[in-house]
């Protein structure tokens, strides 16, 4: 085994290089990172659960696919993975099986990484913060009283303690770029349809999959590794004729970036996510890019209002893949025939609630699922119109700027337990609203967005800068953030564990 200070000196690459050089075997890399498991999860509970003698046992397989030759890894519980337990962060699914894998997580295989365990999530990925029920909080490795951020929470915490250098993590309205943000690691959501979504649901074309990582590299070379849609995939983007790890050592082209700190509401973020625009702005000026206060003319309120009648509108989705499921049963099509689907789903998380001693459901996901049960098809139509609409908008606002750069989140890393699902749903909604504003208008419009730690508070707190670009222009992208990585270096910045 390594000793665990020179693992925490090395990316996932250069881990890989040193497999690849004969000076450290797959299995010790494993070993040091179950080490640094065992020593640091108990303090984080990013980890949830232990997949450590598979971990083991591929490593000592030896010869391990490039380019990450064994290098350990963390999947998010949002993942399917044939034989894992995969509980999506619900009490309901706690003992659920998966009988497949996911496309993404056989590339993943593919390219080298040995998973060690699952990462924590919240409930199916639908808050900003990773406190289940089911598994507890994950706690942030800078400030354990606050949030990892969400979905990808548990990666997050993960990878910024030095337990893995990167780490899966999932995006549907932030959930790779919050924690990202949150946590001090680097984090790209790519253009919907560069990524591989099967199985997949088609309520949900707004998620797809990558990593949080230590570094830009390994980002790239992962994105290298998975990228490309599989045949019949309803969304595809084009992939780079050059491999991206090559966007990573070019300097980018002077770029002319869009500069706001004020949100699609016009509300202004807090002072320590402004300090970090100007501050990332000033360095990007340095640079030589041309640097321009401007944000698109789009109405906040009605793109938020539209998103969040989408993001009602996959908790429902979620309700009717169960009661499908307990309908191929033939006591679960007369529940349904007697009782209708909703009153049937109460049932369903009564009966399981008896069962498990918890609700089987967050008050969140139920509240979500409840109002879009009452929305009508048109409603919904209408919403996602609005959110073309804006779109449009955006599409044409970044053909006069090459990037969008805004603050990830509207306030530093939320205190762990500051969201209170038993609190009145008006008072949610806007609270999300108010942390949440910037990232989810990269999802609904199928931009690649990402958040690059470049900043720090006086507290100590890592503030992520968040930029937004043209379609399928992730190439540029990342020669942006690698430029901005060697000029403010991030890496060797870590959490007092």
């Amino acid at each position: 085994m390594i000793d665990i200070a020179d693992y925490e000196n090395y990316d996932a690459l250069g881990l890989a290089d040193l497999v690849a050089a004969g000076e450290v075997t797959a299995a010790e890399l494993v070993e040091t990172a179950i080490a640094r498991a065992e020593a640091l999860n108990p303090q984080l509970n990013a980890i949830i659960v232990k997949h450590y003698e598979r971990a083991r046992n591929l490593a000592a397989l030896g010869s391990l696919p490039a380019p990450f030759n064994g290098v350990p890894f963390l999947t998010k519980d949002l993942a399917m993975v044939d034989g894992d337990v995969a509980s999506f962060g619900s009490v309901f699914f706690r003992d659920f099986r998966s009988e497949i894998t996911d496309e993404y997580q056989r590339r993943v295989a593919a390219s080298g990484l040995i998973s060690i365990g699952r990462s924590n999530s919240p409930e199916f990925g639908l808050l900003p913060t990773t406190e289940p029920t089911l598994h507890g909080p994950t706690k942030n490795p800078w400030d354990r009283a606050r949030s990892s951020g969400g979905s990808s929470g548990g990666s997050a915490a993960a990878v910024a303690a030095g337990i893995v250098p990167m780490a899966h993590a999932s995006d549907g309205g932030g959930s790779i770029r919050i924690p990202a943000s949150s946590c001090g690691v680097f984090g790209m959501k790519p253009s919907r349809g560069l990524m591989p979504r099967y199985p997949g649901s088609a309520a949900d074309y707004l998620s797809l999959d990558l990593a949080v990582s230590r570094t830009v590299r390994d980002s790239a070379a992962l994105l290298d590794a998975t990228c490309g849609p599989v045949p019949g995939s309803a969304y595809q983007a084009p992939v780079s004729e050059r491999p991206y790890l090559e966007a990573v050592a070019e300097e980018p082209a002077p770029l002319r970036v869009a500069v706001a700190s004020v949100d699609f509401r016009g509300n202004r973020t807090a002072p320590e996510c402004v300090a970090a625009v100007a501050a990332t702005a000033g360095v990007l000026e340095e640079l030589g890019h041309t640097v321009v206060e401007a944000k698109p003319d789009v109405d906040g309120q009605a793109l938020a209002e539209a998103f969040l009648a989408v993001w009602e509108s996959l908790a429902e989705a979620v309700f009717t893949i169960i009661l499908d499921e307990v309908g191929k049963r033939r006591s679960g099509s007369l529940l349904r025939s007697v009782l209708g689907d909703w009153r049937a789903m109460k049932l369903i998380a009564w009966l399981d609630k008896r069962k498990s001693g918890r609700p089987a459901f967050e008050p969140f996901t139920w509240d979500l699922a409840e109002r879009s049960r009452r929305r009508t098809p048109a409603q919904l139509d209408a919403a996602k119109s609005e959110l073309q609409r804006v779109s449009h908008k955006i599409g044409a606002f970044l053909e006069e700027y090459d990037v969008l750069l805004t603050p990830v989140l509207g306030r530093p890393p939320l205190l762990l337990g500051e969201i209170d699902q038993e609190a009145p749903w008006d008072d949610i909604a806007e609270q999300l609203s108010d942390y949440v504003a910037f990232t989810p208008v990269a999802n609904f419009s199928g931009l690649p967005a990402m958040s690059v730690p470049t900043f720090w508070s006086e507290d100590g707190l890592p503030i992520g800068a968040h930029f937004m670009g043209r379609f399928g222009d992730e190439f540029r992208m990342l020669s942006l953030a690698a430029q901005l990585e060697r000029v403010v270096p991030w890496f060797d910045r870590r959490p007092a564990m």
